[in-house]
This record gives structure tokens, sequence and C-alpha cells, in this order.
């Protein structure tokens, strides 16, 4: 089974031809899943198989990139930009019409790009690092940038399930990245627990932006803290591949696998060093950004079960021309779905990027006996996990300063002894260049790096005395 499909349309696919030849050899396929017909190119190492959809069944649009379905003929759903706007080449002498050169392929590539359209290789990060941010609308906060559709609004067929992972409830199961792992010289046993760290981070997918020092830095909080289970929202491919080659990443189970992890341009993933009884997903009926509720169900001490779950609900989008795509009935039907299918455990953690606001979304909508960890421990602090003021890198952003980030909990065995924020501090010396345009005049800022725009929660548990 190949282990990814680079999804491009049938115009990318003629030019794959031209510009391949011999090397190439294309057929078509009929799919099962929606009787579409599908062309694909293969090459000789399965790694390298494109996969062309017909360019009717989906858009792209060039203001937010939301992958539009072909029903949505004339406005992105997003945004409103037209489809002509979204199909046609710019005709401005933006950045644009710069190109990068594939390492794979050496294709030359429009400078906007995220993926080799002959090969679908992903950019390096080096190559798109004089990115002008200022070409974003300067009135939309990054963190809501740039949308793109997960690809998952049709029914898909099971996912592999292995024999030590189970599925219930509704959940899809997933096939572990690793099946087995050895936990190093941490092990959990009914007598040395005494704490139990979970940590919730958004990384940011922005990948031009110093992924690999940002990402180095984020992995040295984890080896730092030594979370005993992490949440991840926003993992990108490459930002995944990092994960893998670091040091810290062998003492984890991990909830993505190979295979899953190139589907998708960005998802939420799961580690644990405690042993696994399974992990698994459930997406949103009503997201139409591929949202989903991801679900670890670990074991702590015999007789102890500790269910986490995780989720990057639905994102605003102000947008013109109402500016009033913010989304917040579909966010907070998605919060209320994932604590009404969490809540018939005994001990269950909640927790990750809700893009939650009390003033347009209300009071998060707790169940009795749930708590809001950092509200329950820190009423008096405002718990901004998103701030352009205070995360120096967001510097020249429009002001946003939301606790986007959440962490909610309702427990049998275990309490709350601490919550605490990370990823605060600058990384020494990493500095980068960003323009931003004051009254028709060009400012350059040279602004320090964080390892992401969201700051990450750590929380800490304790068992109750029996």
């Amino acid at each position: 089974m190949l282990a990814h499909y680079t999804m491009l349309d049938s115009k990318i696919a003629s030019k794959a031809v031209k510009k391949q030849g011999s090397k190439w050899e294309m057929y078509c396929l009929r799919s099962h899943v929606a009787s579409s017909t599908f062309l694909f190119l293969r090459q000789g190492n399965p790694q390298k198989t494109l996969l062309f959809l017909p360019k009717s069944m989906a858009w792209t649009c060039n203001k937010c990139t939301y992958i539009n379905p072909a029903s949505q003929k004339s406005t992105c759903q997003i945004c409103l930009s037209s489809l002509s706007s979204s199909s046609s080449p710019s005709s401005s002498s933006s950045p644009s019409t710069l190109k990068w050169s594939c390492k794979a392929c050496t294709f030359l590539n429009p400078y906007r790009n995220t993926n080799c359209e002959i090969c679908g290789t992903r950019p390096a990060a080096s190559s798109l690092s004089s990115l002008e941010d200022d070409e974003l609308d300067p009135s939309i906060g990054s963190v809501f940038l740039p949308l793109q559709s997960c690809k998952r609004k049709n029914p898909e067929p099971p996912i592999e399930v292995l024999d030590d992972f189970v599925s219930s409830g509704g959940l899809r199961g997933i096939k572990s990245a690793n099946k087995a792992v050895a936990l190093s010289d941490e092990t959990y046993s009914d007598t040395d627990f005494k704490t139990l760290k979970i940590l919730s981070y958004n990384v940011w997918f922005r990948e031009d932006l110093e992924m690999h020092k940002r990402m180095k830095a984020l992995g040295d909080l984890i080896q730092l803290h030594s979370p005993d289970l992490i949440c991840f929202q926003e993992v990108t491919p490459n930002i995944y591949d990092i994960f893998q080659q670091s040091g810290w990443w062998k003492v984890y189970h991990c909830s993505v696998s190979n295979e899953m992890a190139f589907t998708r341009p960005y998802f939420c993933m799961q580690l644990s060093k405690l042993p696994v009884k399974s992990f698994s997903c459930k997406p949103f009926g009503n997201s139409i950004m591929g949202r989903e509720l991801c679900v670890a169900e670990v074991e702590v001490q015999t007789d102890m079960p500790l269910v986490v779950a995780t989720s990057h609900l639905e994102s605003p989008c102000p947008a013109p021309p109402k500016w009033d795509q913010m989304y917040s009935k579909e966010r907070v039907d998605q919060a209320k779905e994932a604590l009404n299918f969490l809540k018939k455990n005994p001990n269950v953690i909640f927790c990750g990027d809700m893009n939650w606001d009390d003033k347009l979304d209300g009071q998060f909508p707790l169940p009795d006996g749930w708590v809001d960890a950092w509200g329950h421990l820190r009423p008096e602090e405002n718990g901004w996990t998103y701030d352009t003021k205070s995360n120096k890198m967001l510097t020249g952003n429009r002001t946003l300063q939301k606790r986007l980030d959440r962490v909610v909990c309702n427990f049998c065995d275990f309490k709350i002894s601490g919550i605490d924020m990370i990823g605060m501090e600058a990384i020494p010396g990493l500095t980068y260049c960003k323009e931003k345009k004051v009254k028709k005049e060009v400012q350059k800022l040279v602004l320090p790096v964080l390892p992401s725009d969201h700051y990450g929660l750590l929380l800490t548990i304790c068992p109750t005395p029996q």
C-alpha cells in the first residue's frame, strides 16, 4: 500500500507528463469511494506516485487557501473571493511571481506554492525564508491563516486497527506510528507514581519562519519538563519528520503513523510515555475544516484509567466583505459534542487549541463536575495563550490577546495540582526580518523568534488519597 499520494489537478498532471517524459507511467483508476476517475503518474519508487484529481472536483482559493468543493461554484466558502480570481494567475509584480526550485525535481514553482507542482515535494524552509508577511491582509491575525481543507468531508474507508488497539463509541481506530516502543528507563508502577504531566501545544504550521530551530526549541522544552503525555496541534508532515528524528521521540508512543502523517496539510497528534490502550479519532459532523476529536486511552495504574483528548476547534476567519465569518456556532457545537462524548469516562482531560473567545463564544460549556484548569488554579491571571503584545515574534500583527487554548478536566481518581504556560521566552540569538506597511511606507522590523505563535499549557495532576 502506498505511503501517501500527492493530490494535484489534471492540468498539472499534463505538465508533469510533458516534463518527465518516459520516466512516468500514466493510467486511470476508478475510485470506489466517490465513483470518480483519478489520474495517476507512477514512477518506480511508490513514494513518487502522484494522484491527480480532476479540477472540477475542487478549487483552491488564492486569498485564504481554503479548498472549496465543486458545489461551491462562484465564491470561496471562507472569504467570499471569486472563483475567477482564485483560478487565474496574478498579473501583479508581487512576490507571487517569484519562484523556488524543488529540491527533488528542480521544477521552478510559484513563490506561494506549498508543494512542488510536479512531484509534490514540500519546499525547504530556507527556500521560503524571504516570505513577506505583509502580503497577508494586515487586519487578520496570523492565528487565523492559512485555512486549508483537510479533505475529509466524504466517508473514508476504514483505517487499519492494530490488534492491541480498540475502537468504540463511534471513534475510528488509528494505526500507531510505533506499536511497540521501549519506554527507556521511565516506568509507571503502582509504587512510584506521584504526578503526571500533560502538555498541550499548538506548534504553528508556518514552515518558512525558522521551522527547524523552532521545533528544536520546542524539543528542548519537552526534555526540560518531561511531560508524560503530549497533545500537539497544527503538526505538518515536515514538522512530524523533525520530531521523529529528535532524541526525545523514542520514549513516546505516537498516535500518528508515517502513512497518516502525509495525507493532510496539518493535524493533531498525541504522544504518550504511558502504556496506551487505544488511540482513536472522531470527526466533527459540522466541520468544514476537517476538525476532529483525538482520544488517547492510557493505563496509569491498575484500575485507574485515564482518557486524554485533544482537538483544534473550528478557526475564526474574519474576511471581507462582511468580516463576520467567525464560526462561533460551529466551534461551540464542537466543544459540546466533544464533552458529551468524553463525559462517560471517570478520569478525562480535554485540551487543545479551542480557538475560544469568551466574548464571542460565551463561557466554555462545561458539564457538571468539570473544571477549567487555568480558571480553577489561577483565576486572577488572564491566561492568554495567544498574545501579540507579549509574544514579540508577532509584532506588527493586529492586536489579539485571547485564551485560545484550554485544558478542562473531570476526575474521580486524580486532582489538578498545577498548570503553567511554557514557551514564552525567545530563542536566544535568533531573529527574523519582517516588513510592515505603515501609512504606505514600508518599515523593516527585526524581531525575536519563539517556539510558536501560541504558548503551551503544561498540566500537572496527582492521584487523590484513597
